[in-house]
């Protein structure tokens, strides 16, 4: 990419100017759903139903979730999913590059439609509201790719996570969430 990249995994409230993470819209995560299933026929493998469902509650989450989180998240009235399987399809969306772990977090977000996997990534993490904003440029890869290079070491992912606080965040000033 030439142009900075921004995929933004949080909302603010925009009619009353409060602050309010708020999910994705339904049809956003419909057309995320969509475009996993294909990326998953893609790589001749399965979105089977507990790996959709865990991708669903990501995609339309303002914030992070953990595993745990997941799981109670998934069986509100019903028998709590095991951790272990939730654990299984997180590992499964992160090999096809729908999922991210952030791991200063230990939580993971939904990167359906991002270059997550593909390409130098920042995470900026909103330490006020959870909110995360994925953020790429071609002068961001290049330092990075010179960096590692003159530094010699080979990278298994070029990911960065960056903990501050969010334009909105930072108008709204300390204490106002």
């Amino acid at each position: 990419m030439t142009a900075a990249h921004t995929a933004s995994y949080h909302r603010h409230e925009q009619t009353t100017g409060a602050h309010a993470p708020s999910a994705e819209q339904p049809g956003d995560t419909s057309r995320a759903l969509a475009q996993a299933e294909v990326i998953c026929r893609a790589h001749g493998v399965r979105l089977t139903r507990i790996r959709r469902t865990v991708l669903e509650a990501l995609c339309s989450s303002h914030k992070p979730l953990g595993a745990y989180e997941l799981a109670d998240m998934l069986a509100p009235n019903a028998r709590r999913m095991a951790p272990i399987t939730v654990y299984r399809a997180l590992d499964f969306l992160m090999e096809q590059g729908l999922a991210h772990r952030l791991a200063s977090r230990n939580a993971y977000i939904a990167t359906v439609g991002s270059d997550g996997g593909q390409e130098t990534v920042a995470y900026l993490i909103c330490e006020a509201c959870g909110g995360v904003e994925e953020a790429s440029s071609a002068a961001f890869a290049g330092a990075m790719s010179d960096l590692l290079s003159r530094a010699g070491f080979e990278p298994a992912a070029k990911v960065l996570e960056v903990a501050g606080r969010c334009p909105h965040c930072r108008v709204q000033g300390p204490g106002r969430h």
